[in-house]
């Protein structure tokens, strides 16, 4: 069990609402790789990471609004290669990531 899915059932146990969220795809530039793992509590208090960044920031709120609702969200993210080099990137990249509410 990753320390994301542990820190998850810790919660849930102490009687927290959860939503996991987790990286199914990357293109391009990436922080982080396929498979890994955000858990967020009610309160907002995390484990893990999927990006950094601004990303975390919104993911950590549809986290949020998933473990409101019960209901799944698939969301991506991006930075076009022209963006990127205007920044002084090397070059672009896209994330998908799957936030779903934990029972």
């Amino acid at each position: 069990m990753t320390s994301e899915l542990q820190q998850a059932a810790d919660w849930l146990g102490a009687g927290h609402k959860v939503a996991l969220a987790t990286v199914l795809a990357t293109w391009g530039s990436a922080p982080r790789p396929a498979g890994s793992q955000i858990a967020v509590r009610d309160d907002g208090a995390f484990a893990g990471s999927v990006s950094g960044g601004c990303v975390e920031g919104a993911i950590i709120e549809a986290a949020q609004a998933a473990m409101q609702d019960g209901k799944s969200r698939r969301l991506e993210f991006g930075v076009t290669n022209q963006t990127a080099w205007e920044v002084g990137l090397a070059c672009g990249g896209r994330i998908e990531i799957l936030v779903e509410p934990v029972t």
